[in-house]
């Protein structure tokens, strides 16, 4: 594509079809001002220290909907091992990143996202997205063997993130008032996590696509691991777009669709996309924590009362949903609420 990249193929890849305006120049964008949340504050034996950090989370999950995770636990050793596995696998030759390519109807394996309708841009990047937690849900077909350390350094970095979940969304149910447990035990017998590993090449014409198209996630909690330094994630906040900054071995952390639904709209699902870049080629591992896909997921009942109506539908299998409105370029939490 990089060496074609001919009329047809371009159009494949513009941001609305037809459209070849520029758009703003990403430098001009302001950066992000949200709280960066230390995760060891928030387990302090001091309880000043840890209402404070409470509350600057507070804030960050009702304004933004994301924030900067700091001293979450995981070693920085094993975020740069992540990494470079990473950039391993996607600098090998092709026919070795085939052998994992994903079926046509499936998003696990390697490739790029489906895209249902001719209107809808595809996303300038390569993908390996992984169900990695449950272990029995492994799909070790599409794990690759190539670096051989590869699949051992997800699974310890899973089972970190797994952890930091943990404390994450307890924390968020005391901000709202609510027993430590309460949205975790909405995930039923045990979260379900997804990794999806994100290679964006270098882009000849970054002004007319997008690295990943405008979204939300549909996890209940999303983990990202940025490139080390080559930025491109934005965030939308009352119909501005925010420039990302990197904070080195921070855990980037977004509410996801699900999040949404259980605090009945209280904590908003972060709306992001990711710009290309023309000098330099990015890679992020995405942790996406959800409930257990059987469980019936909606309002938490102590969020809803007579002046809090519940504000959306109560739902099973919130993934098939996503996967159903996603390719079309369409926000699937719309068709849930009341």
């Amino acid at each position: 594509i990089l060496e074609t990249a001919g009329e047809d193929v371009l159009e494949m890849f513009t941001r609305e079809s037809g459209n070849r305006n520029l758009a703003a120049d990403p430098s001009a964008l302001p950066w992000m001002d949200c709280p960066v949340i230390d995760m060891s504050l928030l387990l302090s034996s001091s309880e000043g220290e840890a209402a404070e950090e409470l509350r600057k989370l507070h804030y960050a999950l009702v304004s933004w909907g994301s924030f900067q995770l700091i001293n979450h636990g995981i070693m920085e050793s094993l975020l740069n091992k992540i990494r470079e596995n990473s950039k391993e696998f996607f600098v090998l030759p092709v026919e070795e990143r085939m052998k994992y390519l994903r079926a046509p109807n499936d998003p696990e394996g390697y490739g790029n996202d489906t895209v249902l309708s001719r209107n809808v841009p595809h996303n300038w990047n390569d993908r390996l997205y992984l169900n990695v937690y449950p272990e029995d849900r492994r799909r070790l077909v599409f794990w690759p063997q190539n670096p051989s350390d590869f699949r051992g350094t997800l699974h310890e970095f899973t089972m970190k993130v797994k952890e930091v979940n943990e404390t994450i969304v307890q924390a968020m149910a005391r901000c709202l008032g609510l027993e430590d447990n309460s949205f975790l035990e909405e995930y039923g017998e045990s979260v379900t996590i997804q990794a999806r590993i994100n290679h964006y090449p270098k882009c000849p014409f970054p002004e007319l696509v997008r690295a990943s198209r405008t979204h939300s996630d549909a996890s209940a909690m999303t983990f990202l691991l940025q490139d080390k330094q080559v930025e491109g994630l934005q965030v939308l906040k009352d119909d501005n777009w925010f420039k990302v900054p990197i904070i080195p071995n921070a855990l980037f952390v977004n509410v996801g669709d699900q999040m949404e639904i259980m605090s009945n709209g209280i904590f908003k699902s972060a709306v992001h996309r990711v710009v290309a870049n023309s000098e330099k080629e990015r890679l992020s591992v995405a942790m996406f924590c959800s409930p257990c896909s059987e469980m019936e997921i909606g309002p938490f009942k102590k969020l809803v009362n007579e002046n809090q109506p519940p504000l959306y539908k109560t739902i099973k299998q919130y993934g098939q949903i996503f996967f159903q409105y996603h390719p079309k370029g369409e926000r699937p939490i719309t068709s849930m609420k009341i």
